[in-house]
């Protein structure tokens, strides 16, 4: 009866856990689980199932191993957490980069209007010669003008860069394509010099907030190494997990730790700025 009640035991405390975690979103309004969105395509669904199959597979194991439910949950939610904890790098960079791109696009714009007869004439021009993190939006962008007026392809466009930035320089470009506007040039360079500022800020903080992010993997090696050698080398010394009572302050301090590996986590972020224009979709109206 010990192990149908340890796993009652586990059953029960990941359903508290999980009610907690629920309550903690309602109230502050962040999500706790991943969202799948099945719209964006096979790829995002590729994604979600190799993760889920990860999960999975580390949890079974770990149960294999241990005959501990409370340890089978807890290595999942570790598998679940752990690219966000020692990955992550390529996002960030990305960002930058797509910072980057919009400001130098903007300033194509900028520069391309003078040579051209209109402001569709010079985002058309643009099209070839656009920065590679942003050049997929720019040629919808374009494909777009083609079909319909400048003014619903310019919301499109900031749909499809879902960029702050983007956001203004969308808001700009609508606005002197509705009013025509006639110091558009000086706009536009100043719109340019303050995206350039916000990615170069963006450099400096993510260089402050290395040694965070070491120190979240540094944490997480030494944890798991220490666990899995324990598990190898020395089981007598983890028996004392073994019971119901065990599982339970196994669950509390897997509790404990998870905490700390979301404040590290959090403790190195960057959060975009929310986004005005696809909060509300004014521009359109």
């Amino acid at each position: 009866m010990a192990p149908v009640t340890g796993a009652l035991v586990a059953v029960l405390g990941a359903t508290c856990g999980l009610g907690l975690a629920l309550v903690f979103a309602g109230l502050t309004g962040r999500r706790v689980l991943p969202v799948v969105d099945l719209a964006a395509g096979e790829a995002s669904l590729t994604k979600a199932t190799t993760k889920f199959g990860t999960v999975l597979l580390t949890a079974t194991i770990v149960l294999a191993i241990t005959r501990w439910p409370v340890a089978a949950v807890l290595s999942g939610a570790a598998a679940l957490a752990a690219p966000r904890i020692v990955g992550g790098r390529a996002a960030r960079e990305r960002t930058i980069a797509r910072t980057e791109a919009i400001a130098t696009w903007t300033e194509m714009v900028r520069d391309s209007i003078t040579a051209a007869s209109g402001l569709e004439e010079a985002i058309s021009a643009t099209a070839a010669v656009a920065p590679a993190a942003i050049r997929r939006e720019v040629k919808l962008l374009v494909s777009r003008l083609e079909r319909q007026s400048l003014a619903p392809s310019l919301i499109a466009f900031g749909q499809d860069l879902a960029h702050p930035s983007g956001d203004l320089v969308v808001a700009a470009l609508t606005i002197a394509a509705r009013t025509e506007a006639s110091d558009l040039s000086s706009l536009l360079s100043r719109l340019a010099d303050a995206i350039r500022g916000e990615a170069r800020m963006r450099i400096r903080v993510e260089v402050g907030r290395t040694r965070v992010r070491t120190a979240s993997k540094v944490i997480l090696g030494v944890v798991v190494a220490t666990i899995t050698l324990l598990a190898l080398l020395n089981r007598d010394y983890l028996e004392v997990y073994g019971d119901a009572a065990g599982q339970v302050a196994l669950l509390v301090i897997g509790g404990i730790f998870g905490l700390g590996g979301w404040l590290l986590v959090r403790m190195g972020e960057l959060d975009m700025p929310e986004r005005f224009t696809a909060r509300s979709g004014a521009m359109g109206r």
